[in-house]
């Protein structure tokens, strides 16, 4: 139909935009993983206590970088059908985007009012008032609260609310009692990783299965914290264009079952812009951003611009292609060749959500 037919115009002016390789830039890891890892608490023990109830400052980010940590070691027991390496678990992917934003400067306060992880001022310290810290919040806290609430941290949890922080939850039940769609697809992704490691289905079909439990409770998470929305207020016109187009980019990757494993997330978060975007910024042409980070911020804001033009129907075809588990594995696979193949031929994007859409 005619939906088809807009999308082939502007998928094609998308992909020509976007048939170029990314592969280095921002520092996202240290030593093969994510920046300060070493410093982060392997135990749960090793958070701050009082009065025999955990209190860790998720304001903090070292203590939140332990949040990943300790959820990575308490339920990579139950993943073993994921993969072969050490660094399977989906939680990677949250761990290093944390990483990405705090070099690039995104946990800093944007309003200037204090020196809240500058490197000249508490370098650890996250902004209540930085948009993207604020949204990390959400994707740290509940699911840490979720996995000590279903027994895999066996700890009562209290987080900490520094001076000047306010409007955040801190417990499981208070966290629940406000957002509970989020929290309850947290708790089912917790509830189903044993039953699921248990299970006699084919690796790719568990796989596929808790993954899609694990995209559809961080989905539900980030819907919860549009109240972040207006910190972006803080950041040029540029930056907040570019907030917006990464909260898009996560319906695809989120559709597509996508595997946030610490090699593939890597690739994603490689070419992500090494500081915060400021007015005048136009890629490709940002002289001190390197290419790639020049060019993922083309497709970003060609995906956002050609999902606006056709009315969101992209980002719907989308998810109406990614129907089964053979169209999530093919999807995936065409997500990473946008990101990493220069020679990637431009039609195919296009081809595969207008075929995969009949399919379903």
């Amino acid at each position: 139909g005619s939906e088809t037919i807009m999308l082939r115009f502007a998928a094609l002016g998308l992909l020509l935009a976007s048939a170029v390789t990314l592969s280095s830039s921002a520092v996202v890891l240290e030593n093969g993983l994510p920046n300060l890892w070493s410093q982060t608490a392997s135990q749960v023990t090793e958070l701050p206590t009082q009065d025999g109830i955990l209190t860790p400052n998720a304001w903090n980010y070292l203590n939140r970088q332990s949040l990943y940590r300790l959820m990575i070691a308490g339920t990579d027991p139950y993943l073993t059908y994921m993969g072969t390496t050490q660094t399977e678990n989906p939680f990677w992917g949250l761990a290093l985007q944390l990483g990405w934003m705090q070099t690039s400067g995104r946990l800093a306060d944007p309003s200037g009012s204090t020196t809240c992880g500058l490197q000249t001022g508490d370098a650890m310290c996250i902004s209540p008032e930085s948009f993207w810290g604020c949204m990390n919040y959400f994707t740290s806290t509940f699911p840490f609260l979720s996995a000590a609430q279903q027994g895999f941290l066996g700890e009562n949890i209290q987080l900490q609310v520094p001076a000047g922080v306010e409007g955040f939850c801190t417990t499981y039940t208070e966290c629940s009692a406000s957002y509970s769609d989020a929290m309850t697809k947290w708790d089912a992704f917790f509830q189903a990783l044993k039953p699921t490691s248990e299970s006699t289905l084919p690796d790719n079909e568990k796989k596929d299965s808790i993954l899609g439990l694990y995209w559809t409770a961080q989905m539900a998470t980030t819907y919860s914290s549009s109240t972040c929305s207006v910190k972006k207020s803080h950041y040029s016109a540029e930056e907040q264009s570019f907030a917006d187009s990464w909260l898009d980019s996560a319906e695809y990757v989120a559709a597509a079952h996508f595997h946030s494993n610490l090699e593939k997330s890597v690739l994603f978060l490689n070419p992500l812009p090494s500081r915060i975007l400021r007015a005048g910024d136009a890629s490709p042409n940002i002289a001190d951003l390197t290419e790639e980070e020049n060019y993922s911020l083309t497709i970003f804001s060609w995906m956002k611009n050609i999902n606006t033009i056709l009315g969101g129907s992209m980002v719907r075809m989308w998810k109406g292609a990614m129907c089964s588990v053979t169209t999530r594995e093919k999807g995936k696979e065409l997500l990473e060749q946008l990101l990493t193949n220069p020679s990637f031929p431009t039609t195919t994007f296009l081809s595969f959500i207008t075929e995969m859409t009949t399919a379903c």
